[in-house]
């Protein structure tokens, strides 16, 4: 590449860097700037240094946040790649029908977080929710008080909403196996498992680490949903780091200690992108 080829590349570049320094750098940079202080009236600085994070590190109510978090992306990981992956393999590889299923998987997919949250929410009203009418008719009773049942809820919400999006990127990825492999294991005796271990998981591999990485961040950022099916109340043990995180900086207004939790909050989901893009995008060779 020569130097002209450089600096145009770097030229077209430009608006987006831009974009990224003033949507992202510098908001961060003020998110840690606050972390180090404490401050009155919204206007005076004190430097407190790391005070607010040692207060953060011995909270048990931020390491429990943190750890519901990361249960609830070990649940919709653990539900949702397989589900994808099956029903994926179990759609028609062409046609009409096919189209229609696509059409159809993608409608979850198009509904913003905060219709998803009331959506869900008329379905577990009791008395009229159509959800909450069918766990009754069976013999049941569905208790939001009930943390299990609370999960349960949360859990079939994300599911509904992002399973489609697992389907489609493993579906585009089994589309682009050609027929030969198939008729070279069908010529070999291979058993459905088989094929899929051989043939048809090589070709998914790069496709379900960026589903896995997509799920696995959002489902750990969420908030809008949960917030509006349970409020988040720590007595339904379903109050997530991002409604910890809300209800510390904006409702409590503690911009030192909320700005520390934020910059934790960016810590982890950073190192978390960064292991699967090492892994997504292999690091250059040490050749030179």
């Amino acid at each position: 590449m020569t130097a002209r080829s450089t600096v145009q590349a770097y030229a077209y570049l430009t608006p987006a860097l831009l974009l990224m320094v003033l949507c992202g750098v510098i908001p961060l940079a003020f998110i840690f700037f606050y972390s180090l202080h404490d401050t009155f009236s919204g206007n005076d600085f004190v430097w407190v240094g790391g005070k607010w994070y040692g207060k953060l590190l011995a909270s048990k109510a931020f390491w429990l946040a943190l750890l519901r978090s990361l249960c609830f992306s070990a649940l919709v990981l653990a539900t949702e790649i397989p589900l994808g992956i099956y029903i994926a393999l179990r759609m028609p590889p062409g046609g009409r029908l096919a189209n229609l299923l696509i059409v159809v998987m993608a409608i979850p997919l198009l509904v913003p977080f905060i219709a998803v949250g009331f959506l869900w929410k008329a379905l577990i009203m009791p008395r009229g929710g159509l959800l909450f009418e069918a766990v009754n008719m069976l013999g049941g009773k569905l208790n939001m008080d009930n943390p299990v049942i609370s999960w349960t809820v949360l859990l079939a919400m994300d599911v509904w909403h992002w399973t489609s999006l697992v389907v489609l990127l493993c579906y585009a990825a089994l589309r682009t196996i050609p027929d030969d492999y198939y008729r070279a294991a069908r010529i070999d005796g291979a058993k459905p498992w088989a094929i899929f271990r051989y043939v048809q998981l090589p070709r998914l591999h790069l496709v379900l680490l960026i589903a896995v990485l997509l799920r696995l961040i959002d489902s750990f950022i969420i908030y809008t949903e949960a917030y509006i099916l349970t409020r988040g109340t720590r007595d339904l043990y379903t109050t997530f780091l991002s409604q910890e995180l809300v209800q510390t900086a904006l409702v409590q207004f503690d911009l030192g200690e909320g700005s520390a939790m934020a910059m934790i909050y960016f810590l982890i989901v950073l190192t978390i992108s960064w292991i699967f893009f090492a892994r997504i995008v292999p690091g250059k060779t040490h050749a030179n």
